[in-house]
């Protein structure tokens, strides 16, 4: 049996091997007969509990064949690369996953530890938050809006972890943006955003949410952050005990698409509250880098679909055969089906929903894909 024989070398090769390399070209005529034989191979790496790159060679324009790059992540493994061996595309790539495998932890340096930004607008009370988690005076705050002095990075220790606070200027509104000075605090926001591994949105407890707010909402959004949303000045309003409730609503009414940020009501003045900041940013980053096994993460969707069946569209059964997790910061997760584009975008918040609910993922953007089940699997 010539297929046994190649099964049979290639585990005496990964016995030997530190990091191993699956190839497929995406082209091959027997690719059917390469699915079973690339099937076996994996459960033969899993169960020596080895360290894997799938890498997908003929890959010469990536946009295009990037379903086909996504059909190999059902294989079970992490990383999957998209390469074309003929024309040298994405070797780099290639060499950065395999490299990442070795056994060297991915440790931020010391002197910055978990990076958080803060960010806002003007007069939000950014620096204050960030001078009452100092405890002085870095930073020279007034009462006029945008005083503070372009970005500053602080760095502390609180219960053995080190933080590095961003404290970013605040962006004005829309109309002024022509102003090059306010321009150019839109890019050190983002700049902030970009740099970050969790990021703060503060918002006013007296005004609540401006356009200038949800701008900067968005702009979090649009790079995959995690976020925390904090409304300071909660010393300053009147309340009862259903006001954190109601201002949460508020929120979430006003920022629908994060719905799944935790808001904290906080004092920047007083400093109520102020170090929740920092214990909830640990352990969002640690949401936000979660791996779920494939194992458990099938056995999830079975019951999610047992709760609620994929519906029939246009007369056509559309199941899910299949998912994986294939990224993290953000978590990222692929779903296998045999009509992927029949389904529903409220079936899949539905998923999104059950994600979270069955593993947290508390204050971090979920990508979920849908791609075509190959008839190999």
């Amino acid at each position: 049996n010539t297929d046994a024989g190649l099964i049979k070398n290639i585990t005496s090769s990964i016995f030997y091997s530190g990091i191993n390399l699956l190839s497929k070209n995406k082209l091959e005529k027997n690719a059917s007969d390469f699915f079973a034989i690339s099937k076996k191979v994996a459960n033969v790496l899993r169960k020596k509990d080895k360290k894997v790159v799938v890498a997908v060679n003929k890959i010469d324009n990536y946009m295009r064949d990037q379903e086909n790059i996504l059909e190999f992540y059902a294989l079970g493994f992490e990383e999957v690369v998209g390469i074309s061996g003929e024309h040298k595309i994405n070797l780099g790539d290639l060499l950065d996953a395999v490299i990442s495998k070795f056994d060297r932890k991915k440790e931020k340096s010391r002197e910055e530890g978990l990076k958080i930004a803060v960010l806002g607008r003007p007069n939000a009370g950014k620096s204050s938050l960030v001078n009452k988690l100092l405890n002085e005076e870095r930073s020279i705050v007034s009462d006029i809006a945008g005083t503070t002095r372009d970005s500053i990075d602080s760095s502390l220790k609180y219960d053995g972890e080190t933080y590095t606070l961003i404290d970013t200027a605040g962006i004005r509104k829309q109309s002024k943006i022509e102003d090059s000075i306010e321009y150019y605090s839109v890019l050190r926001a983002v700049k902030s955003i970009k740099r970050a591994d969790v990021c703060v949105l503060m918002l006013d407890a007296t005004e609540l949410l401006t356009e200038q707010d949800k701008r900067v909402a968005g702009l979090i959004y649009e790079e995959r952050k995690p976020i925390i949303i904090a409304i300071n000045k909660w010393d300053l309003i009147e309340k009862d005990n259903t006001s954190v409730k109601k201002f949460t609503e508020l929120v979430k009414a006003d920022l629908p698409f994060l719905s799944y940020a935790p808001v904290i009501t906080i004092s920047a003045l007083t400093g109520k509250r102020t170090i929740n900041i920092l214990e909830q940013a640990k352990f969002i980053n640690e949401e936000y880098h979660k791996k779920i096994t494939t194992g458990l993460l099938n056995q999830i969707l079975s019951e999610m679909i047992a709760q609620n069946p994929v519906p029939t569209r246009k007369g056509r059964a559309v199941k899910i055969n299949y998912a994986t997790q294939v990224g993290e910061a953000p978590p990222r997760f692929a779903f296998f089906s045999n009509n992927p584009e029949l389904i529903h975008f409220s079936y899949q918040r539905y998923i999104e929903n059950k994600l979270r609910e069955y593993f947290g993922f508390e204050g971090c953007p979920i990508d979920i894909v849908f791609n075509k089940k190959n008839e190999g699997y």
